[in-house]
């Protein structure tokens, strides 16, 4: 054994002793609005606490509190914050510029993107659904049974939806006669 082995965790013990020492709940994002929120990734329902300054959200944590996750975040509930967000070197949050906030629309053969409104796109969608679901409708299979459905659209779900608007998606799609449907809350 090498001299002075047995005053390694005496001196590491002092050291640790005379670090300067602050309440972190007393410096912790103190001048934010503070808002009890629910993960959306998936059907957990995991708890989150949202600290916000106006209309920013600054910091997102597990609230300990919930019994779902009692604190405790996925990945994707860690990364939520990063959603709109992008840090940069300082570790500063920062808008991520990038971010689309425009429907964007290339016309067929097209090489350039055009601007539209949201109007425009809503309505282009919902004409486009119902002319394929037209078109493609199939009121019974080859033998005959009763299908009424439609082949030719299919729904991948999102994981940043909860499970209510899952169901009421798949409300909406069974209704035009969607029958491929699949939610992707863990990919």
């Amino acid at each position: 054994m090498f001299e002075g082995a047995g005053k390694a965790p005496a001196l590491a013990s002092t050291a640790v002793e005379n670090l300067p020492t602050f309440d972190l709940g007393e410096f912790k994002l103190k001048k934010t609005k503070e808002t009890a929120s629910v993960c959306a990734f998936c059907g957990c329902g995991c708890g989150l606490i949202v600290y916000s300054d106006g209309q920013k959200v600054i910091h997102i944590e597990g609230d300990p509190d919930n019994p779902n996750n009692e604190g405790s975040m996925c990945c994707k509930g860690i990364a939520l914050g990063e959603a709109n967000t992008i840090v940069d070197a300082k570790r500063s949050r920062i808008t991520n510029t990038r971010r689309l906030t425009e429907v964007l629309y290339r016309a067929p053969g097209s090489s350039s993107w055009e601007k539209k409104d949201w109007d425009w796109a809503l309505s282009e969608i919902a004409k486009r659904i119902k002319k394929t679901r037209d078109e493609t409708f199939e009121e019974t299979d080859e033998n005959g049974v009763r299908v009424n459905r439609t082949q030719a659209i299919a729904h991948l779900g999102s994981a940043s939806v909860d499970n209510e608007e899952n169901y009421i998606m798949h409300k909406m799609l069974r209704s035009i006669g969607v029958i491929n449907m699949d939610h992707h809350a863990r990919l």
